[in-house]
């Protein structure tokens, strides 16, 4: 059970949170660690009936809290958010509508941005919200470069990004930089807008890296998002894709959870970024240690290219975790170690 170090938190245990895109990766951390402080949470989804299996785990998980599927099928409908967040006490927007490829950030703005600004708008307009989070990316900060000492602060933003797709720059010189440059322009957006209205709640973004960890329901929910990836690894699949990803950070997905209920729930955090950013690594070094866990598997062997040398604002968010009582960030190989156990066979 989490036990905050503090003894008022700014939203009563009981309070319902709504979580948007409930059965992802992250979103359904979000929702086991507020379920485990003791919160209800509704959650959006897009087709409540592929997610049958989120009630079951959370009710044998949490029992003495309750979580509620409501489906958001068109997040950009008239009204689509207002009976989602009616009488909830916070919001944590976790789902998205891009991909990791972006043919037009322009675009996928002109489409990305309206339903946003009315999730905030109804979260505005509904008198119980007493705070809103918001998922942007590591991505929106940073372009990875291992070769490079570069030290990012709390209001970092990846410009070069922006300014390299904006460039005449060939597609595979831009790579995926649309990507970043599309969840750098969103943020900053989203920031100017709750600059310019103002809300009453506390606003915070969460820029997780690459998401790694324990997957909570492997059978049913899968090994998803970059979980999947490791799984790749030990699998010797899509090792093309892994060799072009440079050394980074990790974000453990039980820190990520943790840290949404702390921006939520502790005294004086507003308007604020926050960097989940649990350890560096590469996919070599995640070769390395799935081999030392599993030494009679052929695991692949990956060029050795380096490892990250930013200097990362992650400080804050690691106090804001032992204000719940975890002891610091979860290493990497301890990361790794959950996840590979959602996929290998005893």
């Amino acid at each position: 059970m989490i036990k905050p170090t503090f003894a008022n938190p700014t939203i009563p245990q009981g309070s319902t949170v709504l979580v948007t895109g409930a059965n992802g990766l992250i979103a359904s951390h979000a929702v086991d660690r507020l379920l485990e402080a003791g919160y209800n949470v509704r959650g959006t989804v897009r087709n409540p009936s592929k997610c049958t299996w989120m009630v079951p785990l959370f009710a044998s998980r949490h029992p003495s809290s309750q979580l509620e599927i409501v489906q958001v099928s068109d997040f950009g409908a008239p009204g689509a958010w207002n009976d989602a967040v009616k009488g909830v006490a916070a919001v944590v927007a976790v789902a998205g509508g891009v991909g990791l490829i972006v043919p037009d950030i322009d675009k996928s703005l002109e489409e990305e941005i309206p339903w946003n600004e009315a999730l905030l708008q109804a979260a505005k307009n509904e008198p119980t919200v007493k705070a809103f989070i918001y998922t942007s990316s590591s991505w929106a900060s940073w372009t990875p470069d291992q070769t490079k000492k570069i030290k990012l602060t709390e209001w970092t933003w990846n410009d070069d990004a922006v300014r390299i797709v904006r460039s005449d720059a060939t597609p595979e010189e831009k790579g995926i930089r649309p990507y970043m440059a599309f969840k750098t322009l969103l943020e900053q957006w989203i920031w100017d807008w709750v600059k310019r209205e103002n809300p009453s709640f506390t606003f915070n973004t969460i820029l997780p890296q690459t998401v790694i960890g324990e997957c909570l329901d492997p059978e049913h929910q899968g090994i998803i998002s970059t979980c999947g990836m490791v799984k790749d690894l030990y699998e010797g699949k899509n090792l093309d894709v892994l060799k072009m990803l440079p050394p980074q950070w990790v974000s453990d997905t039980r820190d990520t959870g943790l840290l949404y209920v702390a921006a939520l729930i502790t005294p004086g955090v507003d308007r604020e970024r926050l960097y989940p950013w649990s350890d560096r690594y590469s996919w070599p070094r995640i070769a390395q240690i799935l081999k030392k866990l599993y030494p009679q598997k052929d695991i692949p062997v990956l060029e050795d290219d380096g490892w990250d040398q930013t200097e990362v604002p992650n400080k804050r968010a690691e106090e804001l975790l032992r204000g719940l009582g975890q002891d610091g960030w979860t290493s990497l190989e301890d990361s790794v170690k959950a996840c590979a156990k959602g996929f290998v066979k005893d």
